[in-house]
């Protein structure tokens, strides 16, 4: 099968990572003729173009993809991607992101290459403005034309996208987003090699929280629900895993609340070193207020860690209420510290919720289960074709 991926970005980041997952295993464990169109890895936020280089991948990198709305740029890279899929020519197309998605869906279809689109997120969602908002429905709306099949990483994609009239249902297959599921079930450094390595004292409750700390990944709910949890418990340490814009703002807030000694930045981390700072921590925070399906919450629960979670978009797939975390509203700040505290209190539940994610999840989030179910959709399209 000779397969060309178009992601807009190569970041450190949940759509990326899988994305690298499927083309790796397309061409390593399947023998299929892959490459993956891409724009410049820029920001903050760390970049896999080297990662993906030394698994000896076909990666191309066009430097006027960019993420930003610019309208002559997004053309060049429009006929970037149409020269490089003339190239390659593929006989499938698969788009990841919402720039690339709809440049490289809209290149594939004036090419006459059937094309798949995975949605690891909604591209209109809460936070945008309603001009943008209305703008990237539309364009969804639009994109579906030239793509014959959609592959969401949760349920929950699939219906928000079917509701706002995007497609119909049976155009939609829930693949959920695939992992080393290995390397979450057994770490490489023992959680309190980690601890120390950070300055985390023994006997410290620690909750983790892996994201970018960008707009709408919700650290600010965390911070805001800290001096109760705090008060309540006063051995508790907050562990931030990841890097980006807001950093300083987040020090001078947390600095204002007296809360320092309480928060610990570990900065950007390797994704094949996520899996230590997750076995360190007692307790995963998930807050953002938009995503699709956070590959930290099954991460978190292979590893063993029970999560709190708030109640939005794919979340309560596996963030099951009672049964593997909680589940709290989105942005109540009370439920959250709630919650947390009631976790940080209970290490018999702690325990028994994280066994109970292991056991349900290690198998599913196998990143070769992923790729073999994108695989048998490939084969259904091409045979509809």
């Amino acid at each position: 099968m000779r397969v060309a991926h178009i992601i807009t970005r190569l970041i450190l980041g949940g759509a990326q990572e899988n994305t690298l997952f499927n083309v790796d295993d397309q061409h390593h464990l399947f023998g299929d003729e892959v490459c993956l169109i891409t724009g410049p890895g820029l920001g903050p936020e760390g970049s896999l173009e080297e990662k993906a280089r030394t698994r000896q991948l076909d990666v191309r990198v066009l430097p006027e993809l960019r993420r930003s709305l610019h309208p002559w740029n997004d053309f060049i890279a429009y006929r970037s991607i149409v020269r490089e899929l003339r190239d390659f020519a593929p006989q499938i197309v698969h788009t990841h992101s919402s720039k690339a998605g709809i440049l490289g869906r809209f290149a594939a279809w004036r090419l006459g290459i059937p094309a798949v689109h995975s949605i690891h997120g909604a591209s209109f969602h809460f936070g945008q403005s309603p001009v943008l908002h209305r703008a990237y429905r539309l364009s969804e709306k639009l994109a579906a034309r030239w793509c014959s099949q959609f592959i969401s990483v949760c349920d929950a994609m699939s219906r928000q996208y079917a509701a706002a009239g995007i497609a119909s249902p049976d155009r939609f297959t829930t693949i959920y987003s695939g992992m080393d599921v290995d390397r979450f079930l057994t770490p490489r450094r023992s959680p309190q090699e980690v601890r120390k390595s950070l300055g985390i004292a023994p006997g410290r409750i620690v909750v983790g929280k892996v994201a970018r700390l960008f707009n709408l990944k919700g650290h600010e709910y965390l911070i805001a629900a800290a001096p109760e949890i705090v008060r309540q418990v006063p051995e508790i340490v907050f562990l931030l895993v990841g890097d980006g814009i807001l950093r300083e703002n987040f020090e001078r807030e947390i600095a204002a609340q007296g809360l320092t000694g309480h928060f610990v930045f570990a900065g950007l981390v390797p994704p094949e070193d996520v899996s230590e700072y997750l076995h360190a921590m007692d307790i995963v925070v998930h807050t953002s207020v938009w995503e699709g399906l956070a590959r930290v919450l099954p991460q978190a629960l292979i590893a063993g860690k029970p999560v709190v979670s708030f109640d939005n978009d794919g979340a309560p797939e596996v963030c099951l209420n009672e049964k593997t975390g909680l589940l709290v509203p989105v942005r109540d700040t009370v439920a959250l510290s709630a919650a947390i505290t009631r976790l940080s209190l209970d290490r018999e539940l702690r325990e028994r919720l994280g066994g109970q994610g292991r056991l349900l999840f290690a198998d599913q989030f196998r990143h070769e289960t992923m790729t073999r179910q994108i695989r048998e959709v490939y084969e259904r399209v091409l045979a509809d074709t």
